[in-house]
């Protein structure tokens, strides 16, 4: 996006009379391409952010549609959007905030085989999701066509964000090993999320955007917030020697090894999940968690879980059938919010 007349600046006058961004960094974000990948509690913040700080060119990506449980933390959405796809609703509520910047959502699900096509053009991607098998895919992605990106977690009262600058910094498979057994971590559905600690997640997240846009280099830092107490964690990455992704190249996700199995199975609206998970999941600490949220059964070697709509059996080596579901993706986004990736 070129700028024609400097009025296009007026309505960020109170961003160019800062010392550390100026009329020149002003317009480096102008002519900026940044990605958002998922549009929960951190997508909506950030984008919206972005939005109103007039980055050129913003793309949307989200897989999942608006629930009423959303309405608690997404700050886009309204009651209006419920059942309707997360991508286009985000994209044109900020077209209201600024018709000047060019936005474009994607009702897509990020996968190996449509990530690169899906990031192309886009200069820094911003991380939304909430799940590490995503941020596996995302970070061998991004290390292939040297495009920086913002890791940012929030769970319960804690945020983590992270700059990740491919041939700068630790990577993210650096400090984030293999993933743990399907269950092990806890869920936004799980172990809840505080609002306000979202918020000032992604606003943390959007400050490192905005440095990285107008040419400051990243730090190398994990910045934990603990919004409860509340305090700040500043943590020096090291870029791991024996890193299998940004050492040795590997490219596990990236490279079309499918990290799960999705089969519609013949009648009773049921899918087949699984994750390929080696070895026993936890059950019993499964079982624990989505107490809080539904109804649970522990019968022998399954679990089944029951909320809304949907009845969920997990067997001990992960996998899930799904009844209710009508589509991969669907299957895919329920157990990833109740089990986890």
């Amino acid at each position: 996006m070129s700028i024609k007349r400097m009025s296009d600046l007026d309505r960020y006058s109170r961003q160019t009379v800062l010392e550390q961004l100026g009329v020149e960094g002003q317009k480096r974000l102008l002519n900026a391409h940044v990605a958002v990948i998922g549009l929960g509690a951190l997508g909506t913040v950030s984008s919206t952010l972005l939005a109103r700080a007039g980055v050129g060119q913003i793309t949307l990506i989200d897989r999942d549609v608006v629930e009423l449980v959303n309405l608690q933390r997404q700050v886009l959405y309204g009651e209006d959007d419920i059942g309707l796809p997360k991508a286009p609703v985000a994209a044109a509520k900020l077209r209201q905030v600024n018709s000047s910047i060019k936005v474009e959502g994607l009702a897509k699900d990020m996968n190996s085989s449509n990530v690169l096509g899906l990031l192309k053009g886009s200069e820094l991607v911003l991380d939304g999701t909430d799940n590490l098998e995503t941020r596996f895919l995302l970070n061998e992605a991004c290390l292939e066509t040297g495009t920086p990106w913002i890791y940012a977690g929030v769970i319960g009262t804690e945020g983590r964000v992270m700059s990740i600058f491919p041939g700068k910094t630790a990577c993210f498979r650096c400090f984030s090993k293999d993933p743990p057994a399907p269950g092990t971590l806890p869920t936004c559905e799980t172990a809840g999320v505080l609002n306000s600690v979202a918020a000032a997640t992604a606003s943390m997240q959007v400050t490192e955007a905005i440095k990285l846009m107008i040419g400051e280099e990243p730090t190398g830092h994990l910045t934990v917030l603990d919004g409860w107490s509340p305090e700040l964690l500043k943590i020096k990455m090291q870029k791991s020697k024996r890193c299998p992704v940004c050492v040795g190249g590997k490219r596990e996700h990236l490279g079309g090894r499918s990290p799960q199995v999705i089969t519609a199975l013949c009648g009773g609206n049921t899918i087949s999940f699984d994750p390929l998970h080696k070895g026993k999941v936890d059950l019993a600490g499964i079982a624990l968690r989505l107490r809080k949220i539904g109804k649970v059964k522990l019968a022998g070697a399954v679990v089944v879980f029951e909320t809304g709509k949907h009845i969920m059996t997990i067997f001990e080596d992960g996998r899930a059938l799904i009844k209710g579901a009508r589509t991969a993706t669907e299957a895919r986004s329920l157990y990833s919010k109740y089990i986890g990736l």
